[in-house]
């Protein structure tokens, strides 16, 4: 009776594991990750294979992926092979973007940086209160506060006018105001939706797929993206105490057309509905920049974003400049920066010296110290806390837009990235990058490498985390 026992026991556990080692040989990419779970789901009777679909499933990959092909009616892709590359030539910056997305640079745009909310709302809401026929907005943060106030009166006015408007906002990003924005645009006829919000009933429990970026569309013939959300913080003028700096951009030229379409496949994902694009493409400016759209999304299969950001570093000749607020950057990256660094490349990273999430300035400590001893060059920015996200490569490449560079921007959002070919706005940038780290602190390995045991420890338990922060 014992033996039977057992064997009874032994099978409950069998089936669940050797499933588990099955799903785990074909669908984990992170050969580490998938000989850890394996030994887990063989060796931990049980708990092993819970844990694993509990934990190991990347279920935002495959809620994504199956949503898309139920509403853009797709037919099954496997991997990259989407995407044909043998017809591509080229050997520098500009063919990677090309390579990874299958779309051409975009030529005759005009860009300007805008520099924190004091430079960009007003520019924005200016552009809101001339729109003459379609205003489209998607933003992850849209606080009721002073400035957010402001922009929904401008919406309100604009739909009053005969100006059809559109809103996006991020399910779990609207719960940073307490009083919610969705229910005021709505209250005002404005055309709102909410991007995956997390409800009881009908049940939505994902709460990790967030859209993410921040793009505003007037007509067809201006638009404005970056990293800024839309709140008082992000005015200095306003909030001292709790400002938060950030750089934004605007864009007018062909590039609309393409950030139109990033746009509307989100408004299908949102609303369930299709819209239309009755304005043509604006004509390309003779001597405007080049640049190229690279959206990401949990269900893309070849994550297009992370892989133009290891490319285009593992591909520079003199300089790589990165600004981010949060950085806990993959093994493939932090080996593409090594990498470059011993070809010679100088690499300057700036980080906040204080961080509005605190984990994640704890989890990245261990990663610095792998750059450090290669010369990578990091430094802290001093306060207020600074939400740039921006990377300059040499003197023509420029990389912006809404994502981090961490495993919730690069593996679960729905981020925007926008590539730019400009030597006078990559100066521009990069002499931002001078004025910061000339009263920046710059980051020793002496400082990494003697943190006390507690702290490393604490330090070393983020970093185990960090995928889930």
């Amino acid at each position: 009776m014992n033996i039977v026992y057992i064997l009874l026991l032994v099978l409950l556990h069998a089936g669940p594991a050797t499933y588990s080692v099955y799903h785990i040989l074909l669908y984990k990419r992170d050969h580490r990750a998938a000989l850890a779970w394996i030994i887990s789901c063989l060796f931990i009777p049980y708990g092993g294979p819970i844990a694993y679909f509990l934990f190991g499933v990347n279920r935002v990959r495959s809620r994504a992926t199956n949503l898309k092909r139920r509403l853009f009616k797709i037919p099954f892709e496997s991997g990259s092979a989407k995407r044909s590359i043998s017809h591509i030539n080229g050997h520098g910056l500009d063919s990677i973007g090309e390579r990874i997305t299958g779309t051409k640079l975009t030529a005759g745009n005009t860009i300007n940086i805008l520099h924190n909310g004091d430079e960009a709302y007003p520019m924005m809401i200016n552009a809101i209160k001339s729109a003459e026929k379609r205003i489209l907005l998607t933003t992850y943060i849209l606080k009721t506060d002073k400035t957010g106030n402001e922009f929904i009166d401008a919406l309100s006015d604009a739909v009053k006018r005969g100006v059809e408007v559109k809103v996006i906002i991020d399910g779990i990003g609207e719960l940073y105001s307490w009083h919610k924005p969705s229910k005021r645009l709505k209250a005002l006829g404005i055309d709102v939706v909410k991007f995956t919000p997390p409800r009881l009933l009908p049940p939505n429990i994902y709460i990790n797929m967030r859209n993410h970026r921040k793009l505003m569309i007037i007509d067809n013939t201006q638009a404005f993206a970056g990293g800024m959300n839309i709140s008082d913080e992000n005015r200095q003028l306003v909030m001292q105490a709790r400002c938060i700096t950030d750089v934004h951009f605007s864009f007018k030229g062909p590039i609309v057309k393409d950030l139109i379409h990033i746009f509307y496949d989100d408004w299908l994902i949102a609303s369930q509905t299709k819209m239309d694009c009755p304005f043509p493409a604006a004509d390309p400016e003779p001597g405007g920049y080049h640049c190229r759209v690279i959206p990401e999304a949990p269900d893309e299969a070849m994550d297009a974003l992370s892989l133009t950001l290891q490319s285009v570093i593992s591909a520079a000749k003199n300089t790589v400049d990165i600004m981010t607020p949060y950085f806990i950057p993959s093994r493939e990256m932090i080996t593409s920066l090594q990498s470059a660094s011993m070809r010679g490349v100088r690499i300057r990273i700036v980080l906040p010296a204080k961080n509005n999430l605190i984990y994640v300035h704890w989890a990245n400590r261990n990663m610095l110290a792998e750059l450090l001893s290669w010369n990578v060059e990091i430094f802290y920015q001093p306060a207020p806390f600074c939400h740039s996200k921006l990377l300059c490569i040499d003197d023509h490449y420029s990389l912006v837009g809404s994502a981090n560079l961490d495993p919730r921007s690069l593996r679960l959002n729905y981020e925007l990235g926008i590539e730019i070919f400009s030597h006078s706005l990559n100066k521009e940038l990069t002499q931002h990058f001078d004025d910061i780290i000339a009263k920046s602190e710059a980051v020793s390995y002496e400082e990494i490498a003697n943190r006390s045991v507690p702290v490393r420890l604490r330090d070393s338990l983020m970093g185990l985390l960090s995928p889930y922060l």
